[in-house]
């Protein structure tokens, strides 16, 4: 062969020495070597997210009792809910029933009349220092009370009865009558109710120098209001409804003064008496 010839690698292969193959993997994850023990893989992990979203994790298990345990703000909240829609169920259902009856019996209050007031005595005197006033009076009226509804009785504690002066409501006096019930479209009437003031009742300088005053100006006329209050209790059938506080008022009378011993009859014609509720909570009365 020529010098300049190329020399091309055989298409044959060339003959290597002889290796041993690697040995094939063992089933329990670890592999072995000619010349060391085998090494066993890490534990097989979860991925992070896995582990952040797994049942297991402390985080969702804290979260999950803390929506298993209700806590005590959520159970009074609960119980305050509950509460005030019971309390507005039970108003809700007491107005029906105060609206059904008022709607089937169809209830009206009681009305009263001065039918008269007589003047027997009105002695006005002061004292010598004139620090004070003393008054003797003595009226006597009567009074007619009606009840207008039909399926309704009332039964009413003695009332305490106060004349005063109108508009300054100076007492003049203080009487009662004894406790009575009206019946079904009843008429009661109380003739010659004695309503007095001692000569031991004392007025004060200013009271007594205004009522001189005020009657010297009218040539002894006298406006008079007459106050009653008593408490009633209404009653139908078998049931009946606690006591309540009234207070009658009677205005518009006016009488002139007795001259001697003769008496003096006051003007009703223009009377009128208007009732009102006495609702007393605590230490007030409305």
């Amino acid at each position: 062969m020529a010098p300049n010839d190329n020399h091309f690698p055989s298409s044959k292969p060339s003959s290597l020495p002889a290796t041993t193959a690697p040995p094939p993997p063992i089933p329990n994850g670890s592999t072995t070597t000619t010349n060391s023990k085998p090494i066993p893989l890490p534990p097989r992990q979860q991925p992070i997210r896995q582990q952040l979203y797994s049942d297991n994790h402390p985080n969702q298990q804290r979260q999950r009792r803390r929506w298993q345990r209700p806590s005590n703000r959520r159970i009074c909240c609960c119980c305050c809910f509950w509460s005030i829609l019971i309390l507005l169920i039970s108003i809700l259902l007491a107005s029906l029933l105060a609206i059904a009856l008022y709607l089937i019996y169809q209830p009206r209050p009681p009305s009263f009349a001065v039918a008269s007031l007589r003047i027997h005595r009105f002695n006005l005197t002061a004292s010598p220092d004139s620090s004070a006033a003393h008054l003797s009076s003595l009226f006597n009226l009567t009074l007619i009370t009606k009840n207008p509804n039909s399926n309704f009785l009332f039964a009413y504690d003695p009332f305490l009865l106060s004349a005063l002066t109108d508009p300054d409501k100076i007492f003049l006096g203080n009487g009662t009558i004894p406790a009575f019930s009206s019946g079904e479209k009843n008429l009661t009437s109380f003739r010659g109710v004695p309503v007095a003031s001692s000569e031991s009742r004392e007025l004060d300088f200013g009271d007594g120098l205004g009522l001189k005053s005020d009657l010297k100006r009218r040539n002894g006329v006298l406006d008079l209001r007459i106050v009653m209050d008593t408490k009633v209790e209404i009653r139908t059938g078998k049931l009946r409804s606690k006591r309540v506080g009234i207070r009658v008022s009677c205005g518009g009378i006016r009488g002139s003064l007795p001259k001697g011993k003769a008496v003096s009859m006051a003007s009703t014609d223009k009377s009128k008496c208007k009732v009102d509720l006495r609702i007393k909570i605590w230490n007030w009365t409305f």
